[in-house]
């Protein structure tokens, strides 16, 4: 695959993420790239109009980015990313492996879990022989969309093909940094989650500076501490998929997860908006406290994570001592 001419690009997916990151690969013209999805709306409103009518109705993209239906672009892929919903991409894979030649390139864009609480390439690796990579970092898809400079950590067990994707990135407006430790940086992309709902939390009750440096501070010490205990190597949260991810989670507005801790806070949370929107912090807090900590003998009592699992658990939890009890832990704990 030395060879970038005519490469052939597929996502899986026209989700804001697969739209916008194709979008900047359709810049290079050099690249054939395709968006696969199941909605005709969004296909033909790409192909025609060159928009995406669901997610970016009011921004141009490039008149070399398609769109299909056909499943069938899968079997031409040099490179297939995944940006379709964490809990389905293993089965997706699965059903359609069939479509996919053995050299094809696996990019995984989801953050979350795969089946039973395993993380996405491991259990890609039992179901497909391709080698397979994963892309993480702080990166929301309307800032991608409008070729904000971008970070991201390219990541998979052998760094092999980190210099094909350096060249396919070249001159865009995503930068990549690399590394082989798929744990760490997994886990890193889960993890952010949970603690941007915690940060959330805080800044609904005290708009400080002070208390959210503490705070912030605290948090990266806990991930850092449970991605080791994960296998992850701790120098990863200092790649875009740890400091950078956590920090645009944690303190941007857009993020989902830092505004459900604010909803939280705000004492305006619901087990209705729980149910319709997905939260990946929210679910990520459960598998960690009831499945995962509990394998690998991690005793959460003295972790900020436990005390939001309270929160949700807790009918009767009392918000405004949230605070004063991740205060208390701090002082008190690891």
């Amino acid at each position: 695959m030395e060879n970038l001419i005519d490469l052939n690009i597929v996502f899986i997916g026209t989700g804001a993420i697969s739209t916008s990151i194709g979008n900047v690969l359709s810049f290079k013209k050099q690249f054939n790239v395709t968006l696969l999805s199941i909605e005709k709306d969004v296909v033909d409103s790409i192909n025609n109009d060159h928009v995406n009518n669901k997610y970016f109705p009011k921004i141009d993209l490039q008149h070399s980015l398609k769109a299909t239906m056909d499943k069938s672009v899968l079997s031409t892929a040099d490179i297939i990313f995944i940006g379709i919903p964490s809990n389905i991409v293993v089965g997706y894979i699965e059903k359609h492996k069939y479509l996919i030649s053995s050299k094809t390139l696996i990019v995984n864009l989801a953050k979350g879990f795969g089946p039973n609480h395993k993380t996405i390439p491991q259990a890609l690796d039992k179901v497909i022989p391709n080698q397979v990579l994963s892309m993480k970092g702080p990166s929301f898809a309307r800032e991608i969309i409008s070729n904000m400079p971008t970070g991201f950590t390219l990541v998979s067990k052998k760094d092999k093909s980190f210099a094909l994707f350096a060249d396919i990135f070249s001159d865009t407006s995503i930068y990549l940094d690399y590394s082989t430790d798929v744990y760490g940086v997994e886990f890193a992309s889960i993890l952010k989650n949970i603690y941007a709902i915690i940060v959330g939390i805080v800044d609904a009750h005290f708009d400080s500076p002070n208390l959210r440096s503490l705070v912030l501070t605290k948090s990266i010490n806990e991930m850092r501490y449970l991605m080791s205990k994960f296998g992850g190597k701790e120098e990863t949260m200092f790649n875009y998929c740890g400091f950078g991810d956590f920090s645009l989670t944690a303190l941007n507005d857009l993020s989902r997860n830092r505004t459900l801790g604010l909803l939280i806070g705000k004492g305006f949370f619901t087990a209705d908006i729980s149910e319709k929107v997905t939260l990946e912090g929210k679910i990520a807090v459960t598998v960690f406290v009831e499945e995962i900590a509990k394998k690998r003998q991690i005793k959460t009592k003295k972790l900020m994570m436990k005390e939001l699992y309270n929160v949700f658990n807790d009918e009767d939890y009392d918000i405004t001592n949230f605070v004063n009890k991740i205060l208390y832990i701090s002082e008190h704990g690891n």
